[in-house]
């Protein structure tokens, strides 16, 4: 009896290999689709729209929930310092620049005071991003699976396929995945350095990832392929997520920029420079800056090898927002090929908040999503002007990213989640106000 359970669960773990080595993993291998993503994200797309269509039905002899302003829980007014001021002087009109103070305008320091206390405009970047429905997942901040019993039996079934059927699927491939990206790197680095082997290991790093996205059930949409990065320059993409990689590799190689890490971590990344030359640091040397940009201006000087990714946020991003861009990878020279990538957070949201969730259990909550869409756009290279300086630079091409993405371009350092406000920025402030007083230095 024993002997015939072994041999039932030995035959389905063989069916179970056999549909997904050739359903999945062999198409992907040859960047093939076979269909099954588009009409999992068709079904995926009348379901939530017949949930929502429930949801206010239910909701319209109830109380309506309160709204969301588009920036936030409060309204902020988007006009400059001076212009506010001379608001509030309405009533004691005075020259802004006549050395004269008026009481009045403490006010405007204590209401924005107030609103950076209520919500500021970092912090609310490193949460999740509201949705306008429910998407049948966990996450949401309003209890919609309770208002229908049609709904709640959907969201259970939803719960049972994405944990009992996804998951183990899912996880499969990425196993398939990193085991062939360990395997295939560590054995081409045994093969002396030529165009065959840069071939073979540009084939493995695609196929990968490939395998990899098929794991998160993704379904990207690539624009302007003509600007796609070329080889010897700098890739630089707005950072929402560490999958932010296998979704740009998915449409071709680039060299990886990062510290060198322990356990499996490590093992992957040392068996990836065998085969492609990634830049990797010690963390000693991640702090001089010149040895970083040394090594990235010698790899940008052999136009063999493959573009640098570089993510100069230096931390993920909500999918709402791109922040200060770091102004290292603008200052050795190399041409700028700028990146938009935006999630649809309708499937699932891709943002990784690293202070709420480790690795492990963000890998989960990927892996157990309805499925990951985004959009990528390439943008056309871009150099430094000029007169220009790596600062202006890097600002401009943030501003390209954000408004190609559709996200909201701020010019806050990204590091301020973990760090206190650098005196410069309170400085910055008070030079201007000061300047409305005593006129410019």
């Amino acid at each position: 009896m024993e002997g015939a359970s072994w041999d039932l669960a030995l035959v389905v773990f063989e069916v179970w290999l056999s549909v997904v080595l050739g359903l999945i993993v062999l198409p992907a291998m040859f960047g093939v689709s076979l269909g099954f993503t588009d009409l999992y994200i068709k079904a995926l797309v009348k379901t939530l729209e017949w949930a929502t269509l429930r949801i206010q039905r239910g909701q319209k002899e109830e109380d309506a929930l309160p709204a969301h302003l588009p920036n936030g829980i409060i309204e902020k007014d988007d006009g400059s310092m001076e212009e506010e001021i001379g608001e509030l002087r309405r009533s004691h009109p005075k020259s802004l620049a006549g050395g004269d103070f008026t009481l009045c305008d403490a006010f405007y320091f204590c209401k924005k005071g107030i609103e950076s206390i209520v919500e500021d405009q970092v912090t609310q970047r490193f949460t999740s991003e509201e949705l306008a429905s429910w998407n049948l997942l966990t996450r949401t901040n309003n209890n919609f699976h309770y208002i229908s019993v049609r709904v709640t039996i959907i969201w259970g079934l939803g719960v049972f396929i994405r944990y009992c059927i996804l998951l183990p699927l899912r996880i499969t491939l990425a196993v398939l995945g990193l085991s062939w990206l360990v395997i295939g790197t560590t054995l081409v680095g045994l093969l002396p350095h030529s165009n065959v082997k840069t071939w073979i290991s540009d084939l493995i790093h695609v196929t990968c990832y490939r395998i990899c996205a098929r794991a998160l059930s993704a379904r990207i949409r690539y624009h302007n392929k003509e600007n796609h990065p070329k080889k010897g320059g700098i890739c630089v993409a707005n950072h929402t997520s560490p999958i932010d990689i296998v979704i740009l590799a998915n449409d071709g190689c680039y060299a990886m920029v990062g510290q060198i890490h322990g356990g499996l971590m490590g093992v992957i990344q040392r068996s990836m420079v065998r085969s492609c030359p990634h830049v990797w640091f010690e963390r000693s040397e991640m702090k001089d800056r010149h040895a970083v940009a040394k090594r990235l201006k010698d790899h940008v000087a052999d136009k063999t090898k493959q573009p640098i990714l570089i993510f100069p946020e230096g931390t993920c991003v909500n999918n709402t927002s791109v922040m200060m861009f770091k102004k290292g990878s603008f200052d050795i020279g190399a041409t700028i090929y700028p990146v938009a990538i935006k999630y649809d957070p309708q499937f699932g949201d891709a943002f990784w908040n690293s202070g709420k969730y480790n690795m492990v259990s963000y890998l989960l909550r990927m892996m157990t999503s309805w499925a990951i869409v985004c959009n990528v756009w390439y943008l056309p290279p871009m150099s430094l002007q000029d007169g220009e300086d790596a600062v202006h630079f890097a600002n401009r091409v943030k501003s390209a990213i954000a408004r190609q993405g559709g996200l909201v371009d701020l010019s806050w350092d990204g590091g301020l989640k973990r760090e206190k406000v650098k005196k410069s920025y309170k400085e910055e402030q008070q030079k201007m106000y000061s300047s409305m007083i005593v006129g410019q230095d």
